[in-house]
């Protein structure tokens, strides 16, 4: 089982990376979330399209 222990130095940079990349991804969300049209907005925009493209 020896082979399956890692070095200190290389868990901890490890851990920093996955750390990093969970922020990274944590930011990414919010972002996608803050720049999200609500359903309802974009489900009432369709038909006073078409409505227009009629009249």
């Amino acid at each position: 089982m020896s082979g399956a222990r890692r070095k200190p130095a290389e868990s901890r940079g490890e851990q920093i990376q996955a750390a990093e990349r969970e922020a990274a991804r944590q930011r990414l969300l919010a972002q996608a979330e803050a720049d999200r049209i609500p359903v309802e907005e974009t489900t009432r925009a369709v038909p006073e399209r078409r409505r227009r493209d009629q009249g």
